[in-house]
């Protein structure tokens, strides 16, 4: 700070004046500097004081205006929660949506896709019926579709895997066939000689077949021997079930008998009962 002079005002007086009027000078003097100290001293002290005041006044500023500042960030908090809450639940709620609409439409494909196997098993039964028929020169729609509800197998035919058997029951030997007029009667109606093709297709004919006459008695199948063994539709053979016997080359068609293994080769001409096997007209699933 620059150093603060104080002026004392001196007066000279002239050696007339006489000497008891000394003192009132001195005093005038003393008033004088006494009253310039103190009107120094008066104005100087008004700069410390604005001084002070103003730290004061710039933390109240500075604290209205963070004030505000939180104010404004607070709301702005508030708003994009708000937005970010409404948003958020717009979209769980499109997400639920498009969950059940994913639900609905796999459902959807679910339900086609099982209509779409149906429409192909009964396109596949269609095709399997038209080429049944095709194989007849006359078709009897009336016997075998009678009120336009086809039937698979023929009255007295039994049905297995999508094939019908026909058991003959001839009681009198007069009525039992060779091997060549046992499929001679079955070609007229539309058949052939059984075919044996699995374990399970000659577990069915024996469940079907009684023992009857004799143990060489049997039932024709469609299996001959030329040079090889072959069954009637062209076939050679796979699976077997012959019983034991001994080697006998008069002997070169086939037939099935009661017991497990059932087999047994015979003389082609001799009489016995027969089975016949067509193909169904409606096919299984």
């Amino acid at each position: 700070m620059e150093e603060e002079l104080n002026y004392i005002t001196v007066t000279f007086k002239t050696k007339g004046i006489s000497a008891p009027e000394k003192p009132n000078d001195m005093e005038t003097i003393y008033d004088e500097v006494k009253t310039r100290d103190k009107q120094v001293l008066d104005a100087n002290p008004a700069i410390p004081e604005k001084e002070k005041k103003a730290p004061g006044s710039w933390l109240h500023l500075v604290a209205a205006v963070l004030g505000i500042i939180c104010v404004i960030l607070l709301s702005t908090f508030i708003t994009v929660s708000i937005h970010f809450n409404t948003v958020m639940s717009y979209q769980y709620s499109e997400k639920d949506n498009l969950t059940e609409q994913n639900l609905q439409l796999r459902t959807g494909m679910m339900d086609l896709e099982k209509r779409r196997e149906e429409l192909t098993r009964e396109i596949d039964k269609l095709n399997w019926t038209l080429g049944v028929i095709m194989e007849h020169q006359e078709f009897a729609v009336n016997t075998r579709c009678p009120n336009k509800a086809c039937k698979p197998c023929l009255e007295g035919w039994v049905l297995f895997q999508s094939n019908c058997y026909l058991f003959t029951s001839h009681i009198y030997s007069s009525s039992w066939k060779s091997w060549y007029d046992s499929r001679s009667d079955c070609q007229n109606m539309h058949a052939d000689l059984v075919v044996i093709e699995s374990l399970e297709e000659q577990e069915f004919i024996n469940n079907h077949i009684q023992y009857y006459n004799d143990e060489k008695h049997g039932f024709w199948i469609g299996l001959s021997k030329m040079d090889i063994w072959t069954w009637v539709d062209g076939r050679n053979l796979t699976v077997t079930f012959w019983s034991p016997q001994p080697p006998n080359n008069r002997m070169n068609c086939v037939l099935t008998q009661k017991q497990a293994v059932n087999w047994r080769k015979a003389g082609c001409t001799m009489k016995n009962r027969w089975i016949c096997e067509t193909r169904a007209l409606v096919k299984q699933d």
